[in-house]
């Protein structure tokens, strides 16, 4: 069993930067892919970004390439999500799940609460 913690949202101007943390409880936390998620209000969860067990293989949404970096630190069992340049239409609960490598969040076994990111214009 995997527990998922985020933490790092906030309001932020656009063109500011933001980082996201999921820090995750259990032993096996570097033998899962982890992904982060997001969901504005009105709007169907979406796939963000997703990164390997090992950390070697990343993929992004088209909407956020460029301004996202996903990362792990696989010996303090938590995976990051850099994000720059925010824009207004970021703005969403971001959640991190753990058990995919995969743009479909039914693959994912865990997930976390959520964190709010606002990002004003």
């Amino acid at each position: 069993q995997v527990q998922l913690v985020e933490s790092g949202g906030g309001l932020v101007q656009a063109g500011g930067s933001l980082r996201l943390s999921c820090a995750a409880s259990g032993r096996t936390f570097s033998s899962y892919a982890m992904g982060w998620f997001r969901q504005a209000p009105g709007k169907e969860r979406e796939f963000v970004a997703t990164i390997s067990w090992s950390g070697s293989s990343t993929d992004y949404a088209d909407s956020v390439k460029g301004r996202v970096t996903i990362s792990r630190d696989n010996a303090k069992n938590t995976v990051y999500l850099q994000m720059n340049n925010l824009k207004p239409e970021d703005t969403a609960v971001y959640s991190c799940a753990g058990g995919g490598f995969s743009r479909n969040s039914g693959m994912y076994r865990y997930w976390g609460q959520g964190t709010q990111v606002t990002v004003s214009s």
